[in-house]
């Protein structure tokens, strides 16, 4: 009996090893182990790849979805566009070949604006998520665009200066204003767009109207320009609580004859002298700015500033009590009452369009000796500076008669303090270079709003850059 209990006992502790000995050897057999995992991890990528193929497509494909509509709202809402704008919208689509992707086309429009909202929506079949159950994949596109003029206050300040006489350069100025002028005063934008006219030379011609609502220390009746302290180059604002110094009346410039002869030539003056030279204020009488505008002929020396700083003033809330006379006289349109309207107001764009062919030039004035007395001005007003001097007075006096009131750094300094207050106040400011020097497109650069806002141009390519300025005015653009 003893004996079969060991029997049992030694049969059981050698079945006990042998198990212990097989688990322990199971244990360390991983042969096939890391090639199970190796095939796991490649399904694993051919799946997550294959949902980014599916995705990638998906993506390219709203892409072009999304361009399409984007083009054809656009194209829509120009209210320049004569056709139905839905119309518009579903033949970009069929053009494109995705005619049948349009769900919805909605167009509200009114008088001075246009919106216009596309919805699509186009279905993709996948080609690995449909082993997951994913057939297919909705693309959707949305797209609205606006073309809305509000209101908008336009200064035009256009260089009338004597090197715009050389080859077509004012023919040319002239043709490109005119364009200008058309694009933005159309009969639909009546009573939103408002046009200011400052033509420079030497000086700025305010004109009577204009110079009767100031406070002005007259001295003559012979033109009408206001000497500006140079501080106020600082503020776009016109500060009616001071009283302006009236410009001298002078020419500097003289003149030969064929025979060389000096002549004494007047009608060149410092200060612009004849009608068609004043400023036109808040106008939207597109003949009347033209008509003025074809007029222009070129004079004297180039002070961009000047032009720069009535342009900015007549933007400025400060010049309202201005224009609400000038509509009392009847000389600007009621409705235009209220302008310049606040820097604030969110309705109105105000934009300034600065054209030269030049830079800002050194000037002088008579010293005030010679200036002071009604004979003296009647006396400038009967003979040219240069001319008087020259037959009149011994070399060594000459100098004594005059003084340099600005030079051309000066120019460049003030015209900067002007251009960057304007922009201060939210102005829009274009700047157009017709066939500049690189210093004065330089200068030109630096007043507009951005570098896209300026033009450097030659010859007839002056009227595309006003055209386009006058486009951009118009706002097309998407907003969604």
């Amino acid at each position: 009996m003893k004996h079969n209990v060991c029997e049992t006992r030694i049969v059981a502790a050698l079945k006990s090893s042998t198990a212990t000995l097989t688990y322990r050897r199971f244990v360390k057999n991983d042969d096939g182990v890391m090639t199970i995992f190796a095939c796991f991890m490649i399904v694993i990528m051919i799946m997550v790849g294959g949902i980014g193929v599916d995705l990638m497509r998906h993506e390219m494909e709203r892409t072009r979805l999304q361009a399409v509509a984007d083009r054809a709202v656009l194209a829509a809402a120009d209210l320049d566009q004569p056709l139905d704008p839905e119309a518009v919208v579903r033949d970009y689509f069929v053009k494109s070949g995705m005619g049948e992707y349009v769900s919805n086309v909605h167009v509200d429009e009114g008088l001075n604006y246009r919106t216009v909202t596309v919805d699509a929506t186009a279905t993709m079949n996948t080609q690995f998520m449909s082993s997951m159950g994913v057939e297919t994949l909705t693309i959707p596109a949305t797209s609205k665009a606006e073309e809305k003029v509000n209101k908008v206050e336009i200064s035009m300040v256009l260089d009338i200066s004597g090197s715009m006489k050389y080859g077509d350069k004012m023919k040319n100025l002239r043709d490109a204003a005119g364009v200008f002028i058309d694009t933005v005063l159309k009969p639909e934008n009546a009573d939103l767009i408002s046009v200011s006219l400052v033509p420079y030379s030497q000086h700025v011609n305010v004109g009577p109207m204009i110079m009767d609502e100031l406070n002005v220390y007259k001295t003559h009746n012979y033109s009408h320009c206001l000497e500006i302290p140079d501080s106020e180059y600082d503020s776009v604002a016109l500060d009616t609580s001071r009283t302006y110094d009236q410009m001298q009346h002078f020419q500097w410039n003289t003149y030969s004859n064929q025979s060389g002869t000096q002549r004494n030539t007047r009608y060149d003056t410092v200060c612009p002298r004849y009608s068609y030279e004043r400023i036109v204020p808040i106008s939207q009488n597109a003949a009347y700015l033209k008509g003025q505008i074809n007029q222009y002929k070129p004079r004297a020396g180039t002070q961009i500033f000047l032009g720069m700083k009535w342009a900015a003033a007549m933007l400025d809330p400060s010049f309202r009590p201005l224009t609400t006379s000038f509509v009392a006289n009847n000389n600007v349109d009621a409705v235009f009452a209220n302008r310049p309207a606040s820097h604030s107001d969110a309705e109105t764009l105000k934009t300034i369009v600065l054209m030269t062919d030049g830079q800002n030039s050194s000037s002088n004035r008579i010293a005030s000796y010679y200036y002071d007395s009604d004979s003296e001005r009647v006396h400038w007003n009967n003979y040219n500076l240069n001319y008087y001097l020259s037959n009149y007075v011994n070399y060594y006096y000459r100098s004594g008669f005059y003084w340099q009131k600005y030079t051309a750094s000066q120019g460049d300094t003030l015209l900067k303090s002007i251009c960057d207050a304007a922009k201060d106040a939210k102005i829009v400011i274009w700047s157009i270079g017709f066939e500049v020097t690189d210093h004065g497109a330089d200068v030109m650069n630096d007043c507009a709003s951005s570098p896209s806002h300026f033009f450097r141009v030659e010859g007839v390519e002056i009227s595309e850059a006003f055209e386009a300025v006058a486009r951009q005015i118009n706002q097309l653009r998407l907003i969604q």
